[in-house]
């Protein structure tokens, strides 16, 4: 195989050559390494490539299971040991760990070789503070890759990794799955340590898979996931076969369609049709499809928002005191606001969510699957940390519809569905119980295979 076409193969497809001994951990490593040397100018998708390291790694693989010198990006919010981890933020601009996240541990006991670590909007808690570069969409160089795992999304997209981790708070795995195209999954909070992860929301922060197929983030997932004594909320139990449940039946699987999610009026026309039309399929493989009504969906945002500005404030005030100014301006605005909120508001946004939580429990009673649009638009134009000047704008994404779910802290998962007019991604949402990973994996992959948009390139990559 010529080794430019390598980046083009799956995860899947390139474990199972390197396992076949048709093709090395080193030639795989070097293909990707080179892509991004050429390529990553236009992207601005990696923070620190780890060169060196990645070929010492390749070289020293070996087989251990489906991520055997698979080549991976990781956001640059997860500790590296003796590597540069910065958070996406000029304060920890030289900052260095003595020890890996627990994911990271679990990417090398797997056989894993890492390219490097991705490019991130600052400590991942806003979408729009990126303080060394702003990522760019392979679908069009002048949109956004979405926020905060800009990086992984455009990295993934752009063929410069096989498959990538991001961490989901309020949708920053969806988010840039859906904007570039690609398969993101927020696992069920708990299923994967958080130890090493620079956090967010300790209640909400998840890290999980952002690749190309629904198989690749199966075999990302089924790498990290499982309990670790050093994050003592992670789940002790035992990590199903995610990639094993991928048989494409999901005869008389019931599915919800979230209402308020869908006929929202910040979710466009032509997002609304195409994934209407990404629906029917899942009812013509054999689902049992109807709406449903979960109403403090409505909140969600708000809830989400709430909680984003108060948290982060108290996990950052040292810094907030003393380096303020050292933030970019969108996080500045958004810790100070927390830094004053009044804790009655933090206590009735906890009682909502409480509340929202209980109902998407309650209605998961009757239902496998949840499913809506991930966003209600494609990908927006790539703003620069722009200026808040108004109330409006300090409220940028209502298009959103990832929050529900991080707020119930049950797993979703981001599958292309389709393009709009101006041929831009779009993407479904499917989310499921607590525990339930491997039932929406397996809908989002029966979704996936019976149709072509996960083989469409991006036009730059």
């Amino acid at each position: 195989m010529d080794k430019k076409d390598i980046p083009f193969l799956t995860a899947t497809e390139l474990s199972n050559l390197i396992a076949s001994k048709e093709l090395s951990p080193v030639e795989a490593a070097e293909a990707y390494l080179d892509r991004i040397d050429d390529l990553d100018f236009q992207f601005n998708s990696y923070l620190t490539v780890t060169r060196e390291e990645a070929l010492r790694a390749a070289r020293q693989a070996d087989i251990r299971g489906p991520m055997h010198g698979v080549p991976i990006a990781v956001k640059d919010q997860m500790w590296t040991k003796g590597i540069r981890t910065t958070g996406g933020s000029r304060i920890l601009a030289d900052f260095v760990p003595d020890e890996d996240a627990t994911v990271i541990a679990k990417l090398k006991d797997a056989g894993a070789v890492l390219l490097g670590k991705t490019n991130l909007s600052e400590f991942a808690i806003t979408p729009f503070s990126h303080r060394f570069s702003l990522p760019r969409n392979p679908w069009d160089l002048d949109l956004s890759a979405g926020g905060s795992s800009s990086g992984s999304g455009a990295a993934t997209a752009a063929f410069l990794c096989a498959t990538s981790l991001g961490e989901d708070t309020g949708g920053s795995i969806r988010r840039p799955a859906a904007w570039c195209g690609l398969v993101g999954m927020r696992p069920t909070w708990g299923l994967v340590s958080r130890y090493g992860l620079m956090k967010g929301i300790w209640s909400m922060d998840t890290v999980g898979p952002i690749s190309r197929s629904v198989a690749d983030a199966a075999i990302t997932l089924g790498a990290i996931a499982g309990h670790d004594h050093k994050d003592p909320y992670s789940w002790n139990k035992p990590v199903p076969d995610y990639l094993g449940a991928l048989d494409g039946d999901i005869s008389g699987v019931r599915i919800g369609v979230v209402s308020e999610l869908l006929h929202d009026e910040v979710v466009e026309p032509e997002t609304r049709d195409v994934v209407q039309r990404a629906i029917a399929v899942l009812g013509e493989l054999g689902a049992l499809v109807e709406e449903v009504s979960i109403p403090l969906t409505a909140h969600a945002n708000t809830v989400s928002s709430i909680l984003l500005a108060a948290e982060p404030a108290q996990n950052q005030r040292e810094w907030v005191l003393d380096r303020l100014e050292d933030y970019g301006h969108d996080n500045r605005i958004g810790l100070l606001v927390g830094s004053l909120m009044p804790g009655v508001a933090y206590l009735k946004a906890q009682k909502l969510r409480s509340m929202l939580r209980q109902q998407v429990h309650e209605t998961l009673e009757n239902y496998d699957v949840l499913v809506s649009p991930t966003a209600g638009r494609p990908a927006v134009a790539r703003q620069d940390d722009p200026v808040i000047t108004s109330k409006e704008m300090a409220g940028r994404m209502p298009y959103m519809r990832t929050n529900t779910f991080n707020l119930s802290s049950t797993p979703a998962v981001s599958v292309p569905c389709g393009f709009n007019s101006g041929s831009l991604p779009i993407g479904l949402q499917v989310a499921g119980r607590p525990g339930g990973d491997a039932t929406v994996l397996k809908v989002a992959h029966a979704y996936e295979q019976a149709t072509s948009w996960h083989t469409m390139r991006p036009p730059h990559a």
